[in-house]
């Protein structure tokens, strides 16, 4: 998009035939096509705020198109508000920016939006079909208002411009998970709005960027117009889905056709397909032999799971997801475990069961209504009882209608306060609505006809989603797995043998705590320290003559008295004393026009800057009246106020004597320059996130938990509690404090451990160290440099570093910086 025009030579990307440009992202179920949504909307909107005329590459208004009411509410974290994926990413390098990230304009929408609005039946006045700038207004909303607009398409294989010559069913497009219908109006919809309004570029996202073709040799196609593809193999070599693992042999009888066992396509087999493929088949009668055997093998290895997650604290199970054929199979695996005919005891719960009515979902994804069934609906309700929520929360709940509870209890598989936080077992006919984003699937049972790569990637997606992003000693992703049964997929790679990881850790959230405002600690940013060679005017002090101003030369009183015909009338004689008039002769004025006289005469030979001139010659004027030098014979003119007037009215003398002993030389000095859109840093800016790493809470810190990188920052981080020299502390990780230095020839960023503020006054930067190196201490010189630089700035309270080779020194360091007092921190800005 930014490339210039040369760089682009060569380089044609096809099209869809429509008259807009379609770039897109082929990305696996669960390697992050929400962040990467995100991060396309913060580049568009932040150049295009930048960068006002370049209004055909970036546009500030973004349409977001979905696939149902799931996917839209899980979009909703794309709006720039608190709690958005900009915020628990740190998309934007500076608040600054990120305070311009407001002013986008978002909007999302169910792709049903963009289907005809329905004229009402019993309208009287026929008022036609709603014309193209009607659509764009109500389809838009505030949007309609920009000429450009981006789109973007999630899930964007549902939007696919049927060519003429394609001949493929709906029926056979349907098994693909292909609605031509839908997809069809999608396009038209948005061709609609190119009409009226510019649609300047359309980002497709998808991890099934296929369409159906109608022939024989192959079953799907991908998009012409993919610039990117990270598909299931790059996502899980990459570490950012888990790794899904399939049976590869079992030590029964292999199935005869393709030699491999029979758990690998469960269906296959004919013992099973034939059975659940009868139409009308009870919930009582029981499942094939096969199928039973498949889920005793799957149910030990997930009851084996659930165990070491609860040992590891987690607040969910692990979930078990069947994905099968027809909704009579799916009654009869949900009666066979309610009734306990499964053999592990543990599966069998009903209120830990879930079994999705396709039908209900669907109409609960379009916001309509199902047909009543009050027994599925009863079922749903106790899930809800069961759940281990507050009782307001199922109050809630229980008011909603069975479509909408449904999609609620769907929607919160596995998350902490949700409806479905406790499930174990999710059954389902279709593959979940896309944008089921539950991370706790562990084992994944598929019953049903594989007849496509896609369908296994679309059935084994849904488990993909990793619980945590734990690191390993080497800084890769611990691998997480989801165990699979009858899903047949062929491009997977064999994961390595051995101990299977420990169960996922349980997240904690790190927060600003807003009762603690008194607690907060705040600092400049500095972008760079510049070294600035300036002239200063000196005086030694010891050479100075002294000064003498004899009253006697000077009037500082006067007599008047009227004048008639040659001769004077003392009997009205008026007085002047300028000792009276105090207001006219402040020592602040004296000295500003000592300053000025004296500026006047060296200005035209300072080489500096004339502002630092005048403030210098201020300091020194100030200096020379109160040291003394200025020598009064008469007791009588040392009265402070005659004493000043005597000064005011000889103050060239005052200048011509002090310039006598002033001389100039060049000191180098060290001045920060600070950020401009974001000056001032403060814990209270900081952005909640998550962390499985050791913490704990904190008392003295406006921040909600230390975390401890090192068992050496948890021990200082419990002296600043327990010292009263410490008012308040934070540890300085996503604060965004950091310190500039140089390091063989690059720029890095620094981040101290700790900032301190202690009772005196005095901010300390503190880092922990167990192993000094070469950078350590190039970044400790950067640290001093900052330091100095900021309290020659001066505002920003008193600020000290230090470092900790051992963890008992912490002590000694806080005692070391908090004795005695700054003399004025209580006048500092930051007080």
């Amino acid at each position: 998009v930014e490339g210039a025009e040369e760089f682009k030579q060569g380089i044609v990307i096809p099209g869809d035939g429509g008259p807009w440009e379609r770039l897109c992202n082929k990305m696996a179920t669960g390697s992050g096509k929400t962040t990467v949504m995100s991060m396309i909307i913060t580049w568009q909107v932040l150049n295009a705020l930048t960068y006002p005329k370049r209004n055909k590459d970036f546009a500030r208004a973004i349409f977001i198109v979905a696939p149902g009411l799931t996917v839209k509410e899980r979009l909703q974290v794309l709006m720039p508000s608190e709690g958005s994926y900009y915020d628990e990413f740190n998309l934007c390098p500076s608040e600054a920016m990120r305070q311009k990230l407001n002013q986008a304009e978002v909007r999302i929408e169910n792709w049903h939006t963009l289907m005809p609005a329905a004229e009402p039946k019993r309208s009287v006045v026929k008022k036609g079909a709603e014309s193209d700038e009607a659509f764009t207004r109500r389809v838009l909303g505030k949007l309609a208002a920009h000429k450009d607009i981006v789109v973007i398409n999630d899930e964007a294989h549902h939007a696919y411009r049927k060519p003429a010559e394609l001949k493929i069913s709906k029926k056979a497009a349907a098994e693909q998970g292909i609605d031509l219908d839908e997809a069809t109006r999608w396009i038209e919809g948005l061709d609609r709005l190119h009409k009226t309004r510019r649609i300047q570029r359309c980002f497709d996202l998808s991890a099934t960027p296929f369409a159906p073709t109608g022939k024989a040799s192959t079953d799907t196609a991908l998009f012409d117009w993919i610039v990117s593809d990270f598909g299931l193999n790059d996502a899980i070599e990459a570490g950012l889905v888990k790794t899904p693992r399939v049976v590869v042999r079992d030590d029964a009888m292999p199935d005869s056709a393709t030699l491999r066992s029979k758990l690998y396509h469960i269906y296959r087999d004919p013992s099973v397909s034939e059975d659940l493929n009868r139409a009308k088949a009870e919930p009582h009668e029981p499942l094939p032999k096969l199928v039973q055997d498949a889920y005793t093998l799957l149910g030990a290895d997930w009851r084996e799971t659930r165990r070491q997650w609860a040992e590891a604290g987690h607040h969910s199970p692990p979930v078990m997801l069947t994905v099968c054929n027809r909704t009579e199979t799916a009654a009869r695996i949900e009666h066979y475990f309610n009734q306990g005919d499964v053999h592990w005891q543990e599966l069998s719960s009903p209120v830990q069961t879930l079994r999705v009515d396709s039908r209900v979902l669907e109409k609960a994804e379009v916001g309509e209504t199902a047909t009543a069934d009050k027994g599925y609906e009863e079922r749903l309700q106790g899930i809800v009882d069961a759940a281990r929520i507050p009782e307001t929360r199922k109050d809630r709940l229980k008011a909603l209608k069975k479509e909408e509870l449904l999609r609620e209890i769907v929607d919160n598989v596995g998350k902490r306060g949700g409806a479905g936080q406790d499930l174990q077992k999710v059954i389902s006919v279709a593959m979940l609505s896309e944008g089921w984003d539950a991370k706790n699937v562990t084992h994944i049972m598929g019953l049903r006809a594989f007849t496509s790569q896609l369908l296994c990637e679309q059935v084994i997606g849904r488990g993909l989603r990793r619980v945590t992003y734990d690191t390993d000693e080497n800084g890769l992703f611990r691998p997480e797995y989801v165990n699979v049964f009858g899903v047949p997929l062929s491009i997977y790679e064999p994961a390595e043998g051995g101990e299977a990881p420990p169960p996922p850790k349980p997240s904690t959230q790190i927060d600003v705590i807003p009762e603690r405002a008194e607690f907060e600690l705040r600092w400049p940013n500095v972008l760079r320290i510049e070294t600035v060679v300036k002239p200063v005017l000196t005086v030694d002090w010891n050479a100075v003559d002294m000064l003498t101003l004899d009253p006697a030369t000077t009037a500082i009183s006067a007599e008047l008295a009227p004048a008639l015909g040659g001769a004077t009338d003392m009997s009205k004689v008026r007085n002047i004393d300028l000792a009276s008039l105090p207001e006219g002769f402040r020592l602040q004025r004296l000295t500003f026009v000592a300053a000025r006289r004296a500026f006047s005469t060296l200005k035209g030979s300072f080489t500096g800057n004339e502002e630092y001139l005048l403030l210098q010659l201020i300091r020194l004027v100030e200096t020379f009246l109160a040291s003394g030098k200025v020598d009064i014979p008469s007791l009588f003119h040392t009265d402070p106020i005659r004493r000043r007037v005597l000064i005011a009215l000889n103050i060239d003398n005052v200048v011509q004597h002090l310039m006598r002993f002033v001389t100039s030389q060049n000191t180098t000095e060290l001045t920060p320059v600070f950020d401009e859109e974001n000056p001032i840093g403060s814990t209270g800016q900081m952005r909640p996130w998550y962390t499985t790493k050791p913490n704990f809470p904190t008392i003295k810190s406006h921040i909600s938990h230390v975390v401890g990188d090192s068992a050496w920052e948890g021990y200082a981080a419990n002296v600043f509690e327990t010292r009263d020299e410490v008012v308040s502390f934070a540890k300085n990780d996503h604060l965004g404090f950091q310190i500039h230095y140089l390091w063989q020839g690059s720029r890095r960023r620094y981040v101290p451990d700790f900032i301190v503020r202690l009772r005196n006054g005095v901010m300390l930067a503190l880092e922990i160290k167990g192993v000094d190196s070469p950078q350590n201490k190039a970044k400790r010189d950067a640290l001093a440099e900052w330091v100095s630089a900021v309290n020659a700035a001066g505002g920003f309270r008193t600020w000290a570093w230090d470092v900790a080779f051992e963890a008992a020194q912490v002590h000694d360091i806080v005692s070391k910086h908090a004795a005695g007092t700054t003399k004025d921190a209580k006048h500092e800005a930051f007080a």
